[in-house]
């Protein structure tokens, strides 16, 4: 009698995410760096999960997960727009096959004044606050660059 091994499902991410622009009033931005990618700077993003109930609840998780920031004691913002991208080829081995594109929803946590940030260190492994300019030069996401540009806007300032 032979026994088979039991197959485990394996977990592919959901192509779609939030991208969670943090900030102060005076427009300072949080960036946090990848562990993955040493050099590679960007804002808090993540994929949806099962357990969320919508974009908000993925947002919500996302920041608290990556800075240990409780985004429902701040003002969270659906910034009702997303942009659409192609997957990096070295990340698509997470994705069911033949995904290659991810769609990522814009939030905005503004902040009164810079926080104290706990990173997931498998996540990040290091954090600046920078002036929203300096941050559009910084982030590695054309996504990211376009989130930094409408908080701008949002404020009438331009890049």
């Amino acid at each position: 009698m032979t026994v088979g091994k039991i197959a485990t499902p394996v977990a592919f991410k959901t192509p779609i995410s939030v991208l969670v622009l943090i900030h102060t009033v005076d427009l300072k931005v949080l960036l946090i760096e990848r562990a993955d990618k040493p050099g590679f700077w960007q804002s808090v993003t993540g994929s949806l999960e099962v357990e969320d109930a919508g974009l908000v609840d993925t947002a919500i998780r996302e920041v608290m997960e990556e800075t240990g920031i409780d985004a429902t004691q701040h003002k969270l913002a659906d910034w009702q727009t997303s942009n659409t991208y192609e997957i990096y080829p070295h990340w698509r081995y997470r994705y069911a096959p033949g995904v290659t594109e991810n769609i990522e929803y814009q939030f905005g946590l503004e902040l009164p004044e810079p926080l104290a940030v706990k990173l997931a260190p498998d996540e990040h492994v290091n954090y600046e606050w920078v002036d929203w300019r300096e941050a559009a030069e910084r982030v590695f996401s054309w996504t990211n660059v376009d989130a930094l540009r409408k908080l701008g806007e949002r404020h009438g300032l331009t890049l």
